[in-house]
């Protein structure tokens, strides 16, 4: 194994010091450290994160390769900065199996770019019917901890309450995807004044916050960890806020997408714009960003979305429901909470590196990037800007909302385990 020795890196944005990367881990952290056996990397100016760690990626694979794969995903978010990301159930077939969630696993050991956890459904085929085998997938190899339906919301209070209740045995999670399906029928944007101006059906906030609001107290009643998925208005960060206040055991995620964008680019009619759930006002793109920095939403995950040309180069209404993010997520939040004084890097790593690493249950994650911890990490640049050409991205999808943006930053190195799985900003 290649040692790396990275100088002058600002860890979490504080002074700079070498890292001495060996045998899969950090072995040194000093200054003046010596090279002698060791590729140098040369990192001064830039910042030494913990690895990066999403919560909510879809991968597509098995069932529509077209879209992704898991080999292509996970090369975009170790260009993003991520060793380690948690691939959603959603996929055809459902990962509702023990057998589905080891395949998604062995796939992603295969590829080696980063650490691919799958996610188990909560119900059998997503369909809200019955519990999937939450027990086997529990115990496969994949020793799964985050179950989901996302992309559809678990709406029977009975079935939420059981998997809660299910999950306890072996300290795992529920991740609702909040979203009442008889509020949100045919429903294509954020409700509003915009909304009835563009013809187009609207998706209220309440069908968002009236679930998180259940589902907290379902929690609290029998004592289990619930998280809710892409928080997209004030009034579920306020409700997410009340259930922490309560000491409930509810954490809660923001998409980068929602911390940024607003639902005024949908009067372009440009499906890339269109996400479940949708860009919402700049009032509650400002409570999210409060709440980010508070700590009331505990994370942000990208809801990486790829979708194939033929699913969004159509006419809205048609269009699917997605966009991606896990190569643009760090240059994201480095606009919206950084550079806008409302998180500091350290602030940064606990929100994309520690915090989601101890939702999934990830003890070689979210580590401090100190002497004798393994070797995940990021060397991320914050002084450049660079214009986001979708055509560069490592994903077979093209769905960006970021096209023709510029953004801050750009990951020049990131390391799995000690091993460089992007230098230089490109994958090796």
């Amino acid at each position: 194994m290649t040692s790396y020795l990275i100088r002058s890196a600002r860890i979490l944005g504080a002074e700079p010091a070498d890292l001495l990367l060996a045998d899969g881990r950090i072995a040194e952290v000093g200054s003046g450290l010596s090279s002698a056996g060791a590729e140098v990397v040369d990192a001064h100016g830039l910042i030494a994160l913990p690895g990066l760690v999403d919560l909510h990626t879809h991968l597509r694979e098995p069932g529509r390769e077209d879209a992704e794969t898991v080999e292509s995903g996970t090369r975009a978010a170790a260009l993003g900065g991520f060793t380690a990301v948690h691939a959603m159930a959603n996929t055809d077939p459902v990962a509702d199996t023990a057998g589905v969630v080891e395949q998604v696993w062995h796939l992603g050991r295969e590829a080696g770019h980063c650490d691919v956890v799958p996610v188990g459904a909560v119900t059998v085929g997503l369909g809200g019917e019955r519990l999937a085998e939450l027990g086997a997938m529990a115990d496969s190899a994949a020793r799964v901890r985050i179950f989901s339906d996302d992309g559809r919301c678990v709406s029977d209070a009975v079935l939420m309450r059981r998997a809660l209740e299910y999950v306890k045995a072996f300290d795992g999670v529920i991740a609702q995807h909040a979203q009442e399906p008889r509020l949100t029928e045919d429903a294509q944007m954020n409700e509003g004044e915009l909304s009835g101006r563009l013809g187009l059906r609207g998706w209220p906030a309440v069908a968002e916050e009236a679930v998180i609001a259940r589902d907290c107290l379902l929690a609290a009643h029998v004592d289990s960890r619930l998280h809710v998925c892409h928080v997209s208005t004030a009034g579920s960060v306020e409700i997410v806020r009340w259930a922490k206040s309560k000491g409930w055991n509810v954490t809660a995620e923001a998409c980068p997408h929602h911390l940024l964008l607003t639902d005024e680019l949908a009067a372009t009619y440009d499906p890339v714009y269109k996400v479940n759930p949708p860009l919402r006002s700049a009032v509650d793109v400002e409570a999210l960003r409060a709440g980010l920095a508070d700590g009331t939403i505990d994370v942000v995950a990208t809801d990486h979305a790829p979708h194939p040309h033929e699913d969004k180069d159509c006419e809205w209404q048609a269009a699917a429901f997605g966009m991606l993010g896990l190569e643009t997520a760090l240059s994201v939040v480095q606009q919206a909470m950084v550079d806008t004084g409302l998180l500091d890097w350290a602030g940064v790593a606990t929100r994309m590196s520690t915090r989601p690493a101890q939702i999934g249950r990830l003890s070689g994650h979210g580590r401090p990037l100190a002497a004798g911890e393994p070797a995940n990490l990021v060397l991320y640049d914050p002084s450049v800007t660079r214009v986001v050409d979708p055509t560069e991205t490592a994903s077979l999808s093209r769905n960006t909302p970021y096209a023709g943006r510029e953004l801050p930053g750009r990951v020049v190195a990131t390391f799995l385990r000690g091993t460089a799985t992007v230098l230089d900003g490109k994958t090796r």
